[in-house]
């Protein structure tokens, strides 16, 4: 069923760069809110919540894939790129939301999923019935060997396991994800011509922008080439400049063309349409290219997100972010968690408050949850107060932490089956949020519903009702910050000047008079006189900034 074009368009006027200093909050949809009781988060659900995402503060809301599909990799194989599952609602719903989105001033994005598409897709249907113009749609490939029982080359998926799954007549075709997540072939025009036609069908319908899923994947190199190493981290990661499947120049032409058709509604009421990449590049020169004036408008800045609770790394990372960035005058993106990786709370508190998958805090220190929390807060001031725009996952303004001890028997992410029970996968940092009550499903569902994933009876003390209450909450402080920056535009896009500072500390000024201290070394330090506190992540005794403590002042 198709959904019907917007009928209207209720944003409040905006500059057209709404984009370059917007706050973005990530709606991983199975998880945020199920409106009929069926364990699973829904449209209903998120439309019942608009006024708390507008109390929030956010500008906009990113929604994880809500088109129809067989659920293999919770969405991202998609089945059809124009309707909306049936788990999640109707088009009518879809369509409602947007208008009521933008309604309560809140732009709305969705995820796109250009590298592969389920196999359940009608194209995919047609390449297996025989069709040799619908093969051309996917790489279909002979093996080697003898017999072509062998895949035709060496690359592995991103699950585990061959990247080749063969098919009755014998071929093989290629899946760098799940064997249910065909690869797309885009040396073909009829694959290019698709996907523009899909970005104008839900820009008609009101859509704001694109979040675009391994957008650094989509282009092979000609002849596709064994890898020859074992360079293939989780999330499609190299750092081979010359890699066969990640980061090839051909992707370039392909977003140059999508731009031609975001801009093309630059005049309509809503104002600019963008795209956001999850482009994981070898470096900050290569990530750069993505963001060319004729290209896309940002990209997620990953550096960060895995960057160590370490004064010195992050300054690092800042600074190379923000030149990166400048060089091509697209705002840098500040982001801590997403669906894919390790909570943040989880991750610093642990003694080195880096990794981004649970394999990668091995061995596995004992989650510190007071420690974690801190800095928590810190980091989340620190990031508000950074040039550009900003992420927020899906309860970290709760203070969420990583669900590490979920019963095997319960996980659903592709990768625990494909690595035969070695790699837990993600489905820990994918635990429905709680809202109210002391047990679950914790008014993520009606009373007496069973949520996808289990809840940690832990949720109780974390839920948004608790936490409204608490004028010392974690999403009290979400809140303050969020209001704060719409109250200082210069906390948005522009300029960071650092201030002089001790080791282990982190000082800029963000426009005049407003400035940010945020203390990572092992003692107190002091605030410089006559500064005037707007906002502090923690308690300050007299006029000293504590370890793990981030400050926002007036002077």
């Amino acid at each position: 069923m198709d959904l019907h074009p917007s009928a209207t368009a209720t944003l409040p006027a905006t500059t057209t760069d709404w984009w370059r200093s917007a706050v973005v909050y990530q709606l991983y949809i199975r998880s945020f809110a199920d409106g009929d009781g069926d364990g699973i988060g829904d449209i209903a659900g998120i439309r019942a919540r608009l006024g708390y995402l507008r109390d929030l503060g956010v500008d906009a809301v990113w929604i994880n894939p809500w088109y129809p599909s067989p659920m293999a990799d919770a969405g991202y194989d998609v089945a059809d790129y124009r309707a909306i599952e049936p788990t999640f609602g109707t088009s009518e719903d879809a369509a409602a939301l947007i208008d009521e989105a933008h309604a309560a001033g809140l732009r709305v994005i969705l995820d796109i999923v250009p590298n592969h598409t389920s196999d359940q897709h009608d194209w995919f249907r047609a390449a297996l019935a025989g069709g040799a113009a619908e093969r051309t749609r996917y790489l279909f490939r002979p093996g080697r060997g003898v017999d072509g029982e062998l895949p035709p080359n060496d690359w592995q998926s991103v699950f585990g396991g061959p990247a080749w799954t063969r098919v009755a007549d014998g071929s093989w075709y290629l899946h760098l994800f799940d064997p249910t997540q065909p690869d797309l072939d885009w040396n073909s025009p009829e694959v290019r011509a698709e996907f523009e036609s899909i970005l104008r069908f839900w820009f008609d319908r009101g859509v704001d922008g694109f979040r675009i899923d391994v957008a650094h994947g989509m282009v092979k190199a000609d002849g596709l080439p064994d890898v020859g190493d074992d360079k293939q981290e989780m999330l499609g990661t190299s750092d081979r400049l010359d890699h066969p499947h990640w980061d090839r120049d051909g992707v370039h032409e392909i977003y140059s063309a999508w731009r031609a058709v975001a801009d093309s509604y630059a005049d309509t009421l809503e104002g600019a349409r963008i795209f956001v990449a999850e482009a994981w590049a070898p470096n900050a020169e290569r990530l750069s290219l993505y963001l060319r004036p004729d290209e896309l408008h940002t990209a997620f800045n990953f550096a960060y997100l895995d960057a160590p609770w370490d004064a010195a790394a992050l300054r690092e990372v800042i600074d190379g972010s923000l030149t990166t960035f400048a060089g091509v005058a697209a705002p840098a993106t500040w982001v801590l968690s997403n669906h894919d990786v390790v909570r943040h709370v989880s991750r610093l508190g642990r003694p080195v408050g880096k990794g981004h998958t649970l394999s990668s805090l091995s061995p596995i220190d004992t989650l510190d949850l007071e420690l974690g929390t801190r800095r928590a807060r810190a980091a989340a001031l620190l990031m508000f107060a950074l040039p550009g725009s900003a992420y927020v996952y899906q309860g970290d303004e709760l203070g969420l932490w990583e669900v590490e001890d979920l019963p095997d028997e319960v996980l659903q992410d592709p990768t625990w089956e494909r690595s035969a029970h070695t790699e837990r996968g993600r489905d820990g940092c994918r635990v429905p949020i709680p809202w109210s009550g002391g047990a679950s499903p914790f008014g993520f569902g009606p009373e007496g519903s069973t949520p996808w994933l289990p809840q940690p009876a832990g949720f109780a003390g974390v839920t948004v009702a608790a936490e409204e209450a608490d004028p010392g909450s974690m999403l009290t402080l979400y809140r303050s910050a969020l209001r704060l920056r719409r109250e200082h535009p210069e906390l948005g896009d522009g300029e960071l000047t650092w201030l002089p500072s001790g080791p282990g500390v982190l000082a800029f000024r963000r426009g005049p008079g407003l400035a940010c201290v945020v203390n990572l070394s092992g003692e107190p330090v002091a605030l410089p006189a006559g500064a005037t506190v707007l906002l502090a992540s923690g308690p300050l005794p007299g006029a000293a900034v504590p370890v793990d403590t981030a400050v926002w002042f007036a002077d």
